[in-house]
């Protein structure tokens, strides 16, 4: 399938594409997160099945040394990462990219940073068996522990038909449910969107308008602030992206590893002009998810705003400027579940 490509180097490129678009709806660059994410048709969501999901997403028995589980890496209540550079897999191995949050993931249409999964179903398959995350050898491995427990065995029965129920693509089916429910509406921008004119402070409003003036809604935008969701504009499965850096030659390249070995999409399809070429990360929650980009290697969102600024638009943004654009971005959080939710069930 091919990939739609949105290279966001001039402020409101991607909106101007989007604006022309013929046979969408009426386009508001920013919206409330909706009640409910896309559910793709061969997946619906049960209680059953998203209740399995939960079960397997704390469980390390996932992993091939029983060390790791989903939440290791993308812990729920530090904002669905783990606040590391580089995460710890399986068996010691270290990870080659920065953890995305999984809090409100459901609402992307590709997964990893090089947008290489078509879906959460593709994304989940592949982090199971990928030998410095999960670190299983193969499918069939992995399923092997879980069949040998009893409770796994009714919890499967009940949330699929068939024989033998537990299967590997059952447990992604689950674990998908599951991470469709973890979503973070009613944020105070989100309020303020929905008409409540005092939930943002006037600092906030500044930084909301500076982000727009500056070009970062050029690429931040819609419910997630990541670009379109799926099934509006671009389809499940085809990636939105910006290049990273857009402006080459600051001193931010060398500082934090810029133009290091790792492209992004141009691993993927080896394309020239695909490389540094990254999915559009979420911007929901981002004051949670430190450190930032795709290598870890920003320590604090203040100074995440100065880099995007030189190597994206050549903007210098003064420290006013900077502390009220963090001030909208902390607006972006939204209303968690009750921490007994996201614990071990």
């Amino acid at each position: 399938m091919l990939t739609v490509l949105r290279t966001c180097t001039l402020a409101g490129m991607a909106l101007c594409v989007l604006l022309a678009a013929p046979e969408t709806r009426a386009f508001e660059p920013f919206s409330p997160l909706p009640e409910s994410p896309p559910v793709p048709t061969d997946n619906p969501q049960t209680p059953e099945k998203i209740a399995l999901g939960r079960q397997l997403f704390f469980d390390p028995r996932l992993s091939v040394d029983g060390a790791v589980s989903c939440n290791s890496c993308h812990d729920l209540r530090r904002g669905g990462a783990d606040g590391l550079s580089l995460s710890t897999g399986a068996r010691g191995r270290v990870t080659t990219r920065n953890t995305p949050t999984l809090w409100n993931a459901a609402y992307q249409t590709a997964y990893f940073w090089d947008g290489r999964a078509a879906s959460l179903e593709d994304a989940i398959a592949r982090h199971i068996v990928d030998p410095a995350i999960m670190g299983q050898p193969d499918p069939d491995a992995a399923i092997v522990p879980l069949r040998k427990l009893a409770l796994y065995r009714k919890q499967f029965s009940t949330a699929f038909d068939g024989w033998r129920p537990v299967k590997y693509r059952n447990a992604v089916h689950a674990l998908a449910a599951y991470v469709r429910t973890l979503a973070t509406p009613r944020g105070p921008f989100d309020r303020y969107l929905e008409g409540d004119v005092s939930a943002l402070s006037e600092a906030a409003l500044r930084g909301h308008r500076l982000f727009v003036e500056k070009g970062c809604a050029a690429c931040h935008f819609w419910v997630n602030f990541a670009g379109p969701v799926p099934g509006l504009v671009i389809p499940m499965g085809e990636g939105f992206y910006e290049l990273f850096p857009n402006l080459r030659g600051s001193r931010y390249d060398d500082e934090y590893r810029l133009l290091g070995a790792d492209m992004g999409r141009f691993h993927i399809d080896g394309r020239e002009d695909h490389k540094y070429l990254w999915r559009v990360p979420t911007l929901r929650n981002v004051t949670l998810t430190a450190p930032y980009f795709h290598n870890g290697s920003v320590a604090t969102l203040e100074e995440a705003v100065r880099v995007m600024a030189r190597t994206q638009f050549d903007l210098e943004v003064t420290g006013d400027e900077v502390s009220d654009i963090v001030t909208f971005l902390r607006a972006l959080t939204g209303e968690f579940p009750p921490p007994e939710s996201m614990t071990v069930p």
